[in-house]
């Protein structure tokens, strides 16, 4: 490694991006808008109802628009790598799964992807395939003529397992190793096979599941290397975390050597943990949906969403420090949000993260630190 070489680098973690449906249709190239949902029928009405909930959304909008005031802390922080659970079929395909709900955008919107600066985008969830396998063939081939690095799907199993590779300015490289659990909605008839497209499925959550990952991840580890993994699990709403997940989870920091378990699925931010020299998100929550407008059960924000900027040391991988940078949804964009709400997702975070000994401390410029107590 060069004597030059950074002491640490930034990662820059985003829950769920689900830019097709209302997202889709400011864009300047919207896919055909019907839709196959049980009341919704045209995915217009997502944007009615964010513009009856916030005010008018400019139509179409500039690629930069949906990202808002993210794009500034991007700029400031110069993050090595940015990662997002793309939630979304990227085609024109007209072979609807037959589900409640389908994402679909039209690929010739990719732009917007490449002007968040994506650098990776996991694929291993439950709405990759809304579309039909010609859907998720034609994801990979967007993302790839895009110059998106992938993972967490793929044409054949083997392929759905193979981890994002982005080399570093250093010589070292980031390696995100992506994959789903049927907890979070993932039908067992998803998973890759040898002969079919596919989403790279974890069978369980056991302790023999966590060692193959392991012995997959060592596979392709080097020296230098700093390891993500990225996990779909989990239902929608609830702060609750399962045994197995937190087993799991802390499994691949303790014998895989992963600086990072990003874990998303959950439409709202949950627990953070620090173990050992690691960073488990157990649930990242959305990062930019059209939902805004709709009503939402209990008490839960799914309007507060999170950037997760872990930095890491490139010589063993250990987090040194992660900031969480909170947004709220507001005109199909990501604003600032006020004291208050930056107050409240602070102490719902920090109530829910003192379990697992992490603290989540609001600091005076609006961010949020995470310790080990």
């Amino acid at each position: 490694m060069p004597e030059t070489a950074p002491a640490t680098i930034t990662l820059a973690l985003c829950g769920d991006v689900m830019t097709g449906r209302g997202i889709d249709q400011i864009l300047p190239y919207p896919a055909p808008p019907h839709r196959h949902e049980p009341v919704v029928t045209d995915a217009r009405a997502y944007v009615d109802l964010a513009e009856a909930a916030n005010g008018p959304v400019p139509k179409p909008v500039d690629w930069r628009y949906v990202w808002g005031e993210a794009l500034a802390d991007l700029e400031r922080v110069q993050p090595a790598v940015r990662i997002a659970n793309l939630e979304t079929a990227v085609t024109r395909s007209e072979d609807a799964a037959p589900k409640g709900i389908t994402y679909r955008m039209n690929p010739a919107n990719a732009p917007v992807l490449t002007a968040f600066g994506l650098d990776v985008a996991t694929l291993a969830n439950n709405h990759v395939l809304d579309w039909g396998e010609r859907g998720l063939t034609d994801t990979l081939d967007t993302l790839d003529a895009a110059g998106i690095a992938r993972c967490g799907s793929g044409r054949d199993s083997a392929a759905a397992a193979v981890p994002a590779v982005v080399p570093r300015a250093d010589g070292g490289r980031v390696l995100v190793f992506a994959c789903a659990h049927g907890s979070s909605g993932v039908p067992a008839h998803w998973a890759a096979r040898p002969d079919r497209p596919g989403v790279n499925r974890l069978p369980d959550l056991s302790d023999t599941s966590a060692d193959a990952l392991c012995r997959h991840i060592a596979a392709w580890r080097r020296p230098g290397d700093v390891v993500v993994v990225t996990v779909h699990w989990g239902g929608n709403w609830g702060f609750d975390v399962p045994a197995d997940q937190r087993t799991f989870a802390r499994a691949l920091i303790a014998r895989g050597g992963v600086s990072v378990v990003h874990g998303h699925s959950s439409h709202h931010a949950k627990a953070v943990e620090r173990h050992r020299d690691g960073l488990i998100l157990y649930g990242s929550g959305d990062f930019l949906t059209d939902y805004e407008g709709i009503a939402t059960p209990g008490s839960y924000r799914d309007d507060l969403v999170l950037l997760v900027l872990p930095e890491i040391a490139v010589a063993d991988g250990s987090v040194r420090a992660c900031t969480l940078v909170p947004f709220q949804l507001r005109r199909m964009q990501l604003a600032r949000p006020s004291a208050a709400d930056r107050r409240w997702l602070a102490d719902t975070l920090a109530r829910e993260s003192t379990p697992f000994d992490t603290a989540v401390t609001l600091t005076a410029t609006g961010s949020m630190t995470v310790t080990a107590c």
